[in-house]
């Protein structure tokens, strides 16, 4: 079963280039079953003119087709960190403050992107 759909995975820079991670969904996929709620994807592929990664020396996993932005906050972010990492994915950013908070989940194996590692914005 795919759960997303694939304008949800495009870069939301008004291109509409998608190029997200087939190997990546399938996770992503088997991550929300095993999750047992619907993941709101803020963010996922990002092409190169994207103004996020216009200012990036080297792609981001966002531009490598190999991550997330999921938006949500308290015990679910905690209960999606678990399950993520029950899958597998060792790179996670916590967004937990303000509005629009969020978890980014990627895993990305770019030499530039260290792993195991945990960020918070």
């Amino acid at each position: 079963m795919n759960y997303f759909d694939a304008k949800e995975l495009e870069c939301k820079c008004g291109c509409g280039t998608n190029r997200f991670d087939d190997n990546f969904l399938r996770l992503l996929n088997r991550i929300r079953d095993d999750y047992a709620k619907p993941m709101i994807i803020t963010s996922a592929y990002r092409c190169p003119e994207h103004p996020i990664e216009k200012r990036k020396d080297k792609p981001g996993a966002h531009g490598l087709g190999v991550a997330v932005d999921v938006a949500v906050t308290g015990g679910d972010a905690l209960d999606l960190i678990r399950v993520a990492q029950e899958h597998g994915i060792q790179r996670i950013g916590v967004q937990q403050k303000g509005s629009g908070r969020f978890i980014h989940l990627d895993v990305s194996t770019a030499d530039h992107h260290s792993r195991p590692a945990i960020w918070s914005y």
